[in-house]
């Protein structure tokens, strides 16, 4: 990260996580998932977030997690209830005697429906519980707001036969980036979605080509495309992001 001020200042974020201290995590995380036939997995994210943030450091100050199992299973519950509902939607139109195509239609739709509705819950609980230096950050997007754009991207992404598709998850980044605060700094991304679709239509193309040896590189690229694109501003001074990863 590189500050805009008279004197330039650099910020590195870095990440201390040890591979076998997260294979542990998640070793115990999945066999508790798996005897409690899936209640355990609220409380298994939430250690693993914790971890994950607890790992990652800015200016020798790690980064918090407060969130709690018994906080992730009230939604975890919620989403289990929209899953019946859609699945039994889904079962009501195909035993109708419709044909499969509508009953697959009314799944997607459903599913389209919630996702926006998702997205806001999960960035507003996230950056609720996140904290830097004792700060919270807070997430101020509106969830009406973000629907309406989603039912709207999704639709020229159908339309577009999914073309649009890299312009639409660019107008998410951009919009929920925007809505994310830390005291009083504000975030933006700049990311394009006719640059991403480029960066995925040639990185695609280049992993055929090389039998899959080139996604090392795309996947280096699309990162370093995330997170190139994302600023943060303070009074009238600005963060810019760097990416080094290779």
């Amino acid at each position: 990260m590189t500050q805009d001020t008279k004197q330039t200042q650099n910020y590195f974020l870095q990440f201390h996580g040890k591979g076998s201290e997260f294979f542990s995590i998640m070793i115990v995380n999945w066999l508790l998932t798996l005897v409690t036939l899936g209640l355990y997995y609220p409380w298994a994210r939430a250690k693993k977030l914790r971890y994950i943030y607890g790992q990652t450091e800015l200016n020798n100050e790690r980064f918090h997690f407060a969130g709690t199992g018994k906080e992730m299973f009230k939604g975890f519950i919620k989403i289990i209830l929209l899953y019946f509902i859609i699945m039994a939607i889904y079962v009501i139109i195909f035993t109708m005697g419709k044909s499969p195509a509508l009953a697959v239609l009314a799944l997607y739709l459903c599913i389209f429906a919630i996702i926006p509705f998702a997205i806001h819950g999960s960035l507003r609980y996230k950056m609720s519980r996140t904290s830097y230096r004792g700060v919270r950050f807070g997430y101020r997007g509106e969830q009406k707001e973000l629907a309406i754009n989603f039912y709207k991207w999704i639709f020229l992404t159908i339309i577009t036969l999914g073309i649009y598709g890299s312009w639409m998850q660019m107008n998410i980044r951009r919009y929920t980036h925007q809505n994310i605060r830390y005291g009083n700094v504000t975030f933006s991304n700049e990311a394009e979605g006719g640059e991403y679709f480029w960066i995925i239509f040639k990185g695609y193309l280049l992993t055929l080509i090389t039998f899959g040896i080139y996604s090392f590189w795309w996947q280096s690229e699309i990162f370093a495309y995330y997170i190139d694109n994302m600023e943060m501003t303070k009074d009238n001074q600005k963060i810019k992001c760097h990416s080094t990863a290779t």
